[in-house]
């Protein structure tokens, strides 16, 4: 199945083959074309588990500035083909430098945690304040806790510590979250967050969103002209892109848990939407292209960014964030302010 939505092209079939065609990208199923569009109105390609694309297709994308996500099936990320760098290479060995000052280092971590931490305040007392029941009992005390994290990370002294706040405040939420959770079809459930394989459908639902907004992030960096791979909360690892794993922390609740808590309370989700496999959850192929066109359609939805005033689509808000640690990492804005949920 192929899925373009607001210039993104995601596809989700598997064998579908990816070439280049004169000055379009041509999509084939099974030597059926499927989809025919000029590269020019492409403004990025994500292929899901085994999607062909050839050299002449990851070239032509490489010469219009189209990054190419591969994915695993069900959403994790393998790796990404890109062309040259947009930003140079004065601000990326700029990013490397600072990368190595563990003041600024403490700075920026202790920048996005707090982020992290706040937009997951507000997530729950939302939810606590339209809630009952056990909603509010259980909310109220993670509500608590979370202020004592917010509070404890103002006074943490390095990094590994801020690391270990933010695991006890991922561990509070997580805890709390099926308490939130209303899904009209008792297989749809959630038994606190797994991955590689999730565990059940919440949680790969969850993953598959956070694929997205991977993706997303990946893009919004290398396009402020920053190393995507190197991060400051997450340490480096080959093949991983740290800095873009940085830069979703802030943004999960907003764009990825309130959406999923959404589908599933509106009954928007059965158990039959997933499949059962070696021990984990997958979204069917029906359910990828629900959740896609969602994901896509909220992006599309003004907020008022917090830093800057300014009303944008929430899909360019992982832009903004982008060119805000650029500015800060050249020194021209301290410390690095994060997007916080109103």
């Amino acid at each position: 199945m192929t899925t373009v939505v607001q210039n993104t092209l995601y596809i989700t079939a598997q064998g579908a083959a990816v070439s280049r065609e004169h000055e379009s990208l041509v999509v084939r199923l099974e030597k059926v074309e499927r989809l025919r569009i000029p590269r020019r109105h492409v403004a990025g390609l994500v292929c899901f588990g085994r999607v062909w694309v050839s050299p002449e297709a990851m070239a032509a994308c490489a010469e219009e500035g189209i990054g190419v996500t591969f994915l695993s099936e069900s959403g994790r990320y393998l790796a990404r083909v890109e062309g040259t760098h947009q930003g140079g290479i004065v601000l990326r060995r700029l990013q490397h430098r600072v990368a190595d000052d563990p003041a600024f280092c403490s700075s920026v971590v202790r920048s996005i945690i707090a982020g992290k931490v706040a937009n997951t305040r507000a997530f729950v007392q939302r939810a606590v304040r339209d809630g009952d029941g056990a909603v509010r009992v259980e909310g109220d005390a993670v509500l608590d806790a979370l202020a004592r994290v917010l509070s404890s990370l103002e006074r943490a002294e390095d990094v590994d510590a801020m690391r270990g706040l933010e695991g006890d405040a991922a561990a509070r939420y997580f805890g709390w979250l099926p308490t939130a959770l209303r899904a009209r079809d008792e297989g749809v459930v959630f038994r606190g967050r797994s991955r590689r394989p999730p565990r059940d459908p919440v949680n790969a639902m969850l993953s598959f969103g956070y694929a997205l907004l991977l993706h997303d992030c990946v893009a919004a960096l290398a396009s402020a002209g920053l190393d995507p791979d190197l991060g400051f909360l997450h340490s480096e690892r080959p093949g991983r892109p740290s800095l873009a794993l940085d830069s979703m922390e802030e943004l999960r609740i907003p764009f990825v848990d309130r959406m999923v808590v959404a589908m599933v309370n509106l009954g928007q989700i059965r158990a039959k939407d997933f499949v059962e496999r070696d021990g984990g959850f997958e979204m069917s192929e029906s359910l990828r292209k629900a959740f896609l066109v969602e994901y896509q359609a909220r992006k599309r939805d003004e907020v008022t960014h917090p830093y800057t005033g300014v009303a944008v689509r929430w899909g360019l808000v992982p832009q903004v964030q982008a060119r805000l640690l650029a500015r800060s990492i050249r020194g021209e804005l301290r410390p690095y302010p994060p997007f916080l949920l109103k």
